[in-house]
């Protein structure tokens, strides 16, 4: 897993930062906070723990940043973002239950820890024209995106412990518009999404009101909402998460 973390965040510095100081003609930078509420379940070779009420992991705030680039003529813009989220929970269960190599005891307090970690690379191109037409007040973008997905789940009950993790790319299309009713505010809205029919998909969509302060200095308030359905190495996930975020960032 640390290699392809290590290949991934190469592959990122290459691909992002090194044409940036030479061609990007426009770039926007931001970390924020993500308050979010989880539910649905997991499972590993065993039956469905929901999250909420056998994991207790429910609420959590996650980290995240981005970059992106707007690069001139034929070459298409830029877009990396991370999201850290790590969440933690002492649950119990009213019957024997059974994760992965390990069987766990009933009516008895076992610990949870579910950490998700997602890296974006996306290049897309903006809609010829249409900025130009609507004097740049609006702005769609298309692309394709890739998600890193990095899981780690371990639960633990007295001597009992088991623990299983994956690294995977899931490959997505990218939309996002930009609406600009006067000069100092925009309204964002971000799709990442990809659905293999009823066996995976993986929905990522974000809402932002972004008001800059002063020179190239801005705050944002939205709304941030997943969809994850995803079966890896028998552990099956499936979760979805929203809550209000913050950002702080710059544009130039």
């Amino acid at each position: 897993m640390k290699f392809y973390r290590a290949l991934w965040m190469i592959t990122v510095v290459l691909t992002v930062f090194l044409p940036l100081e030479a061609s990007a003609i426009g770039i926007e930078g931001a970390l924020g906070i993500w308050n979010m509420k989880q539910q649905g379940d997991m499972s590993y070779n065993g039956p469905d723990l929901n999250l909420e009420e056998d994991l207790q992991l429910g609420y959590d705030t996650a980290v995240f940043g981005r970059i992106k680039a707007d690069m001139p003529l034929l070459i298409p813009n830029i877009y990396f973002m991370f999201t850290r989220e790590k969440n933690e929970g002492t649950g119990t269960k009213a019957e024997d239950f059974v994760f992965g190599d390990r069987t766990f005891s009933k009516n008895a307090p076992f610990s949870s820890k579910l950490e998700l970690n997602t890296y974006d690379l996306a290049l897309y191109y903006g809609i010829p024209f249409l900025k130009t037409a609507t004097l740049g007040k609006l702005n769609v973008d298309a692309g394709l995106n890739i998600k890193l997905v990095d899981l780690d789940v371990v639960l633990t009950q007295n001597n009992v412990s088991e623990s299983k993790e994956y690294t995977t790319p899931v490959p997505m299309v990218f939309l996002a518009v930009q609406f600009t009713p006067v000069k100092r505010l925009a309204i964002e809205a971000e799709l990442r999404a990809i659905s293999l029919g009823s066996a995976d998909h993986y929905y990522d969509l974000l809402g932002r009101l972004k008001y800059m302060v002063i020179g190239p200095a801005f705050l944002c308030a939205g709304y941030r909402h997943e969809d994850v359905k995803m079966d890896r190495k028998s552990l099956r996930l499936n979760r979805r998460a929203g809550g209000p975020f913050f950002e702080i960032g710059v544009a130039f």
